[in-house]
């Protein structure tokens, strides 16, 4: 390797509103070297995903913001290329969070052994990773679904929202998704098992959404926002349960939505219907339960009771359009882009 560069990405500038490419620079470095005690790390699988658009911010978050010039931060599935760790091996698969760059360097700590030779190792930044552990805790802990209840979700072609949909068919509700096109909602009744999605460029979106829920909403899973809550405020039923996971909509948002003050209502809303709405980060409220998803979730898989799209872009330096169509709704599926070819 002593002829190869570590290929990476780093933060240029702060975006105000949509980030461009003119945000990202890509470099090219030595390949570090592990002291003791660390590992070196070769990306095979970089896991894009809504949150890095608030990473890039310089403002308060539940986590700090990416250094101007520091690799673009993400999640990442490698294989162990030297070890000065006793507890890796070489060859070893491994869940980390190296970032946006073809090599990294861990002490360890912060990685999650895949095994050996894992059957779907990119899985573990989607259906089994953060966005399936985000999709199950959200939906069953604060969603809490009945049999009968109504659930909505959008961005159902996600791997958040299409997760969250089918769970809530095994417990029994009636499932109304929104996603953007015709071929996405057919994908999420055809494939999912959805029970009716309904396209959000559709001119008469919250009539088409009011129609698909006759009795109203009981669970409302929040990852999108903006026209979607609006169409959804009023039909909530009383004692309605709303998980919070995201805002896709608004992240690139200069400034607060034009027209009147409508706080007053959705708190009254709440008030009125006690509504239960939560936000929630999930490895830091839910990170020690992270097994009881896991055991549920890879017996759904195997057993064919949760279907799963990825899409997967070849190189590194597509990074950055990826992720900006990423924030427009262009992915179908669960995005990640492919670093290299496994060892």
């Amino acid at each position: 390797m002593q002829n190869q560069l570590n290929k990476r990405i780093v933060l240029a500038s702060r975006p105000v509103g949509k980030p461009s490419a003119d945000h990202f620079r890509l470099e090219e470095t030595s390949i570090p070297t592990p002291s003791t005690g660390e590992v070196l790390l070769r990306t095979v699988y970089l896991s894009l995903d809504p949150y890095m658009r608030g990473r890039m911010n310089d403002a308060k978050s539940y986590a700090a913001p990416v250094e101007l010039d520091g690799v673009m931060v993400g999640a990442t599935v490698c294989q162990v290329i030297e070890s000065n760790n006793p507890k890796f091996s070489k060859g070893q698969w491994v869940l980390a969070y190296t970032g946006w760059q073809a090599y990294g360097l861990s002490d360890g700590n912060d990685l999650m052994p895949l095994g050996d030779n894992p059957t779907n190792p990119s899985f573990a930044l989607g259906v089994m990773g953060m966005p399936g552990f985000t999709a199950y805790m959200g939906l069953l802990d604060i969603g809490q679904p009945k049999t009968g209840d109504t659930l909505v979700v959008a961005a159902v072609t996600g791997p958040v929202g299409a997760t969250v949909g089918q769970i809530g068919k095994l417990k029994g509700c009636y499932v109304v998704g929104v996603a953007g096109g015709a071929e996405k909602c057919r994908y999420a009744v055809d494939v999912l098992g959805f029970d009716a999605c309904i396209d959000h460029y559709s001119d008469d979106f919250s009539e088409q959404l009011a129609k698909a829920c006759p009795k109203g909403i009981d669970v409302y899973f929040e990852n999108v926002g903006g026209k979607v809550f609006d169409a959804v405020l009023p039909l909530l039923n009383t004692g309605a349960r709303v998980p919070v996971c995201g805002l896709i909509s608004q992240y690139n948002a200069t400034e607060l939505p034009q027209g009147p003050d409508r706080m007053s209502m959705l708190v009254g809303t709440l008030l009125v219907k006690r509504i239960k709405m939560q936000g929630f980060i999930i490895f830091d409220d839910y990170g020690h339960r992270y097994n009881e998803f896991a055991k549920d979730m890879s017996q759904w898989l195997s057993e064919g009771k949760i279907q799963y799209r990825e899409q997967i872009i070849n190189g590194l330096d597509k990074a950055p359009e990826a992720f900006m169509g990423l924030l427009e709704g262009k992915n179908f599926g669960k995005l990640a882009i492919k670093v290299n070819e496994a060892i």
